[in-house]
């Protein structure tokens, strides 16, 4: 497996965020409509994803360009705040870290992406590593930036709608039923990266960006057809697979299933994914897939096995979950960070 990082700029709000998963199924779309994306084509590598994934795609990260070096804002590990705890006996400093921990959701990582629990951020140390990050490049909007109050880097804003008849261009009479939906708005300036693990034999780097940029054109995810979910691709690299001799569990960087009795301890986020069809799949009769329940990202699981580590992906992919396309598979495979975990936390 070669492991790429993928960066992008988002180029409007976002009706749906932007996980692994999801990205997963959209570029299957396209490689659906483009053989050449894949050797060999779509149809064999589904076959063989749920023992080899052809590619395996984390959820976006924050990514922040400061003297060259990238620096990345992750989801902090879904772990009890004693794991993020210094090691003193006072109760009443435990409990003023505790309440500090709360405010800082963020894990930074640098370009080894070796993760280290005393790196907790708040919205206050992204906002000055965005700052940071765009002093040279763009010097207009740092000096807005500059004098602007801190704010989270991604804003969810209500979006107000209403069912219109398209004959009339009115909701009809006594039709009127206004709802809102959640879109994602992001600070000028701020650029994501994805993290991203591709099976050789099936593609390489230059056809998986193509994907993606193609993605970023029509839109991912909800109400792409009225303008959400615009990115572009602005760079690549690829990495080392992520190796730590000391690691004794995983990190994980999208939302995933595990495969039974695979973990001896596990620290996570219930996340149900209530998947829907996408395509012209999405206007079918039975548009829905069924709901699978996931581990959200940002979580972590001491493997049974020590051997799971000479994998670079953990979890399993997830199939019969359509009626009407029988094929369909979810991603609930999860590129992961080894960490470790300290002896004698609960």
């Amino acid at each position: 497996m070669r492991f790429y990082e993928i960066h992008l700029r988002p180029l409007s709000a976002w009706g749906t965020p932007l996980f692994g998963d999801t990205l997963f199924g959209q570029f299957c779309w396209q490689a659906s409509y483009d053989p050449d994306l894949l050797d060999g084509g779509l149809d064999k590598w589904i076959e063989l994803y749920p023992k080899r994934p052809f590619a395996v795609f984390s959820s976006a990260v924050c990514r922040f360009q400061i003297n060259g070096k990238g620096i990345y804002a992750c989801k902090r590990p879904d772990l009890p705040l004693s794991f993020f705890n210094s090691q003193t006996a006072d109760h009443q400093q435990l409990f003023i870290e505790r309440k500090e921990i709360k405010k800082k959701p963020w894990l930074l990582l640098e370009e080894d992406f070796r993760p280290d629990l005393r790196r907790l951020a708040g919205n206050q140390e992204l906002w000055d590593l965005l700052l940071k990050t765009l002093s040279a490049p763009h010097s207009a909007l740092y000096r807005r930036l500059r004098k602007s109050e801190v704010q989270p880097l991604m804003i969810i804003f209500p979006q107000p709608h209403n069912t219109i008849k398209r004959l009339s261009q009115t909701t009809g009479k006594g039709a009127f039923a206004p709802y809102v939906m959640e879109n994602t708005y992001f600070i000028p300036g701020l650029e994501l990266a994805l993290l991203v693990l591709v099976d050789e034999d099936a593609t390489d780097l230059e056809r998986l960006c193509l994907g993606l940029a193609r993605i970023g054109q029509t839109g991912f995810g909800r109400d792409a057809s009225t303008g959400l979910g615009r990115f572009e691709v602005v760079g690549h690299r690829e990495l080392p697979l992520p190796k730590l001799t000391e690691a004794n569990a995983c990190y994980t960087l999208a939302p995933c299933v595990p495969e039974k009795k695979s973990y001896k301890k596990a620290y996570f986020v219930p996340f149900v994914r209530f998947g829907k069809h996408g395509d012209r799949l999405a206007v079918s009769p039975r548009p829905f897939k069924t709901p699978v329940l996931m581990a959200a990202q940002g979580a972590v699981f001491v493997p049974q096995d020590p051997l799971a580590f000479s994998k670079p992906w953990f979890g399993q992919a997830v199939t019969g979950v359509s009626e009407v396309q029988k094929q369909a598979v979810v991603q609930g495979y999860t590129p992961y960070l080894p960490l470790t975990l300290e002896a004698g936390h609960d």
